[in-house]
């Protein structure tokens, strides 16, 4: 087992952040995992430090991104924890890229896509009504992405959404051809991701796995973040 563990910590760690967050919400799960291990946590472009070129967002150029930030780094082949999008994103390059993805782990990710879903999610991401009504949460995107951007990465999230509504997204039987393994997780008490998607998904896997996290909601700031690391180590070693 020791060597196992061993092989296991020297592929580094990429941590996918979620839509509308930034890597920095990944800030108290590092603390859980050794010194050893290699981790990673980008911000998606347009959101946390990255900057914003104008460029629309899809699931093909967070991909790309993805492809570029491990050559950048000089990574060969990583394993993967991807929160809510982070973690779609994660299976759509490992459909693209198989050869660079040794492992992942989702976490509260949504795959049921359909118009009907897409304009039910896209309806909370209205700035103008975020601003009236929970003025908190504005202010939170503002300092995540910036006073002057959070607006634009809510109008291109929107997009984003609307565009996999519409099947641009992962394919229903491309799930099928992502072979390496992979543990779709889900809090359970999570309310924007049913339970019926993430396990058709998982059984959808040639090698994909189920796991349920007790006591833990959508929002990865109601994440057990013990909880998660111990999973995460588990799966990854």
């Amino acid at each position: 087992m020791a060597a196992k563990n061993d092989a296991m910590t020297k592929i580094p760690l990429l941590l996918l952040h979620g839509a509308l967050g930034s890597a920095e919400q990944f800030a108290p799960l590092f603390s859980h995992f050794p010194s050893e291990w290699q981790m990673n946590a980008p911000d998606f472009p347009g959101h946390g430090s990255t900057a914003d070129d104008n460029t629309p967002y899809s699931m093909e150029r967070f991909s790309m991104f993805i492809s570029d930030y491990l050559d950048e780094h000089k990574i060969l082949t990583a394993n993967i924890f991807g929160y809510s999008m982070g973690g779609y994103a994660a299976l759509y390059f490992a459909w693209k890229n198989p050869e660079r993805v040794g492992r992942i782990f989702t976490l509260g990710t949504k795959f049921d896509w359909t118009p009907d879903t897409a304009a039910k999610e896209t309806a909370m991401l209205d700035p103008e009504k975020i601003e009236a009504k929970v003025p908190a949460f504005a202010q939170n995107l503002a300092l995540r992405h910036g006073n002057g951007n959070w607006k634009a990465v809510l109008h291109r999230s929107s997009e984003l959404l609307r565009n996999l509504g519409a099947g641009r997204g992962i394919p229903p039987g491309a799930f099928a051809r992502i072979d390496c393994p992979v543990m779709i997780g889900l809090g359970e008490m999570d309310n924007m991701v049913g339970h019926e998607e993430s396990r058709n998904v998982a059984e959808a896997l040639p090698n994909g796995r189920f796991d349920h996290l007790p006591g833990c909601k959508h929002p990865i700031e109601q994440v057990d973040f013990v909880l998660l690391a111990e999973r995460l180590k588990e799966f990854f070693c």
